[in-house]
């Protein structure tokens, strides 16, 4: 992070859009079980229609742009991972399978082990 992103100061009405926020997202809530005879497609629309306009005030606040900044960097990063090919994928994934195989039977047999000695040295049969 720069030094302009750290002080910028907060909106005058940040929290009076947050309280409109959460308005908005608990008339929603409200409206799904008071509508509960209408169709559930109907209320489903409702509540995305909702969550895109308290998304949209969202946006408007001091910590909505940042989370927009934020994820338009995160994208631009991930552009930049070099991602495996299919051979090295496949060949990785068998790796890691043979050795949970692997380590699956060395824990089975300690265990084994374990469960006999136990046995032998208190008399109990199981």
């Amino acid at each position: 992070m720069n030094a302009s992103t750290e002080s910028q100061p907060s909106g005058s009405l940040d929290s009076l859009k947050w309280g409109i926020i959460f308005l908005v997202l608990g008339g929603a809530v409200f409206a799904n079980y008071y509508f509960s005879d209408q169709s559930v497609l109907v209320r489903a629309l409702g509540v995305v229609a909702a969550v895109v306009v308290a998304g949209l005030i969202a946006m408007q606040t001091t910590k909505g742009r940042n989370a927009v900044v934020f994820a338009k960097e995160s994208r631009t990063e991930v552009r930049k991972v070099v991602w495996p090919t299919r051979q090295e994928a496949v060949q990785t994934t068998g790796i890691v399978l043979v050795a949970t195989l692997f380590m699956s039977l060395v824990m089975w047999g300690l265990d084994s082990i374990l469960f006999w000695l136990v046995g032998f040295v208190t008399g109990l049969q199981v």
